[in-house]
């Protein structure tokens, strides 16, 4: 078999702390991955002149897998957001952020299980129609919604469930107050939702679903929705298990996938042996399902469970006194 090579983007601040800790991970478990190390962000820009540069795009679309930590966009200064900017790219069309309890982490709820599956291309942040007046007193953005599009992330969320053995898709739009595009996406989604009668289909609207995930998490199983509706409700979904820290990310297309963190780069803490690399090894657990490895997935979740259930050389936002590099090696020890 030819060796596998896997795009590392190591990202800003805290990223490489994580993300060192995580190829560790994967080495340990026997994933016998080649590294190709890549820049993005401010390390890209300080080095290459560009927040992305051509070098980058080029070894993601060689290798078809990347593995990234977070990166800074400057905020305010016409740079377009690094993640819109591969998500477009490489057409990484479904979104995937799966939440599940770790006992240990003080979280405020129990057991639970929920992914969310978020259209990553259209809806809001398609970018399109963006025009602020003259005088600085008007905005616009466009938001726009293909049959295409919601066809093939309604039907990307009923495969995942399916595979799974997932029970139950809820649909989340506000199709009463945005009756195109919301109204199309719902309208799509219940027709898919009719090709898979062995999976439970239900619906519900957006600022409802926020009530019911804080009062009522575990109705939910997988949760499939538009780009700006899935990215607050996947990190509402974070707050039930933790927080941004115990959350991973899966940016998926036709023929190439992107995992990530899908918390911040926490300059504040970057170089200081602080960060909890627990999002992005969980991210790396996705990467190897997604590389019919999903016995070495287990093999991570089950270490890391036991590590942070025990308490065993724990960061200090999951209530302990340890480091990166204690808490990596408290994993392979595990492993």
């Amino acid at each position: 078999m030819t060796q596998q090579r896997i795009t590392v983007i190591r990202g800003d601040g805290i990223g490489p702390d994580i993300i060192d800790a995580t190829t560790k991970i994967l080495d340990k478990v026997g994933c016998d991955f080649a590294y190709d190390y890549a820049d993005a962000g401010l390390v890209a820009l300080e080095e290459h002149g560009e927040l992305l540069p051509q070098e980058t795009l080029d070894l993601i679309a060689k290798n078809k897998v990347a593995l990234k930590g977070p990166l800074t966009t400057p905020v305010g200064e016409g740079f377009t957001s690094i993640n819109v900017s591969l998500r477009k790219q490489f057409k990484l069309y479904a979104n995937l952020r799966p939440v599940m309890s770790f006992k240990g982490t003080k979280a405020r709820y129990e057991d639970i299980d929920i992914i969310t599956v978020r259209e990553n291309t259209q809806g809001m942040y398609s970018g399109l129609g963006q025009v602020v007046s003259e005088d600085g007193n008007e905005a616009e953005a466009m938001s726009k919604i293909t049959r295409d599009g919601a066809e093939k992330i309604v039907t990307f969320a009923y495969e995942l469930a399916r595979r799974e053995g997932r029970k139950k898709v809820t649909a989340v739009h506000k199709a009463n107050i945005l009756k195109s595009t919301s109204g199309l996406f719902l309208k799509v989604a219940r027709e898919v939702g009719e090709r898979y009668p062995d999976i439970e289909s239900a619906e519900m609207i957006v600022d409802n679903c926020c009530m019911q995930l804080v009062m009522n998490p575990h109705q939910f199983d997988v949760i499939v929705t538009t780009n700006l509706f899935g990215d607050i409700l996947s990190d509402l979904c974070a707050g039930l298990v933790g927080g941004l820290g115990m959350a991973p990310g899966a940016n998926i297309g036709e023929d190439c996938a992107i995992f990530e963190a899908v918390h911040g780069s926490a300059p504040d803490i970057a170089g200081k042996n602080l960060a909890n690399p627990t999002s992005v090894v969980l991210a790396a657990a996705q990467m190897l399902e997604y590389l019919n490895m999903g016995d070495k997935a287990e093999k991570i979740r089950s270490a890391l469970k036991d590590v942070i259930e025990s308490g065993d050389r724990t960061t200090r936002d999951l209530g302990g006194e340890a480091g990166t590099t204690e808490f990596t090696q408290a994993l392979l020890d595990r492993l």
